[in-house]
């Protein structure tokens, strides 16, 4: 694993900040998702590609109960 050599305190909610420096070069931007990883005792955020929950898709995801559904599945379970 390559250290960065950049530390970050967590603040009282549990928060800190990705300098701007490996948003820009990992292509995380405001609003993307970061899935978490453990690995022992070792932290690991990787951006997420979402996808729809029943079929793997990527496109034209829309929200269902907290859940990616594309809208092709959608269509598909209104007609159940």
């Amino acid at each position: 694993m390559k250290s960065t050599g950049i530390f970050r305190r967590i603040d009282t909610l549990g928060r800190f900040v990705l300098p701007k420096e490996l948003r820009k070069s990992l292509d995380i931007n405001q609003n993307d998702y970061l899935q978490i990883f453990l690995e022992g005792d070792t932290i690991i955020l990787k951006k997420s590609q979402l996808s729809c929950v029943l079929c793997g898709n990527t496109d034209d995801l829309v929200d269902y109960r907290d859940k990616k559904i594309c809208r092709n599945c959608l269509n598909e379970l209104s007609k159940l």
